[in-house]
């Protein structure tokens, strides 16, 4: 009984925690006046709806039948998902050094505030412009929501997972920050977000796939588009990546805590 009431008190204080660490961030970013937290929701989806609108005046079809909207919106909102919430974690531990310094806050409370803000972001933005495009008639109703869900999970893992070891690697050496942006840059094109992978000549095909956030994106459009779509991905690949990099996320983060309490 005792052990269970002391694993109680510590979830609560963990939670009180986390909530306290979210307001100040949401607050220090977005401020209580204009916008304010709205923007959390808002940049994203401006940035996805920028892109959609300069696709669909271009005509940039690819060749394919897809509706060229909902090909953005799935594409671009599943990039914004992940790369957001590893860039903002990246320099998460060196401006909240000095919360540090409380008995309760630790490294891996920092990174998890900020990769909840990044994650929640970029969901309400996908939930909120597909809602919005469907309702016009800009994009059809998903084919398999069950689906759309399940990429979008695996989406969030990965970018979760990616976070919290980049983050807590951060702590380190700031090199690690610095390179990772330009990599950034240098994935982005190959993430899936703006072509299929069955349109990749076969032998690039297997090669696209070993990048974990091409197989998240093609299970999305799988569920989205359904028949419309021949998709390649391997989840099981994907969940084996998502791990590895969880498990050494939270090694990292548990030797940056014991680096900075010396």
């Amino acid at each position: 009984m005792h052990a269970a009431a002391s694993l109680s008190q510590c979830l609560q204080v963990q939670r009180r925690v986390l909530h306290a660490l979210l307001m100040r961030q949401i607050i220090t970013r977005f401020g209580r006046e204009n916008l304010g937290v709205l923007w959390l929701v808002a940049e994203p989806m401006l940035f996805t709806l920028g892109v959609t609108t300069l696709w669909s005046a271009t005509g940039m079809n690819h060749g394919s039948s897809l509706p060229i909207v909902a090909f953005a919106v799935t594409g671009y909102s599943s990039v914004l998902l992940w790369r957001n919430a590893v860039s903002r974690a990246g320099a998460a531990v060196e401006s909240n050094k000095s919360l540090l310094y409380h008995r309760n806050v630790q490294v891996i409370d920092v990174i998890a505030s900020t990769i909840v803000i990044e994650i929640g972001g970029a969901t309400c933005s996908f939930m909120a412009l597909s809602a919005l495009f469907i309702f016009i008639g800009w994009m059809p109703v998903p084919a398999d929501l069950l689906l759309v869900a399940a990429g979008w999970i695996m989406l969030a893992w990965f970018g979760s997972a990616l976070a919290l070891l980049i983050g807590a690697s951060a702590s380190f050496s700031p090199l690690v920050e610095r390179l990772w942006h330009p990599l950034a840059y240098l994935v982005f094109p190959l993430s899936g977000a703006a072509f299929m992978v069955d349109w990749l000549p076969a032998r690039y095909q297997s090669i696209v796939l070993l990048l974990p956030m091409v197989d998240g994106v093609e299970l999305l459009r799988q569920g989205y588009f359904g028949g419309l779509v021949h998709t390649h991905y391997d989840v099981g690949y994907m969940a084996l990546v998502s791990l590895a990099l969880s498990l050494g996320g939270l090694y990292m983060a548990r030797e940056a805590g014991r680096r900075l309490e010396m």
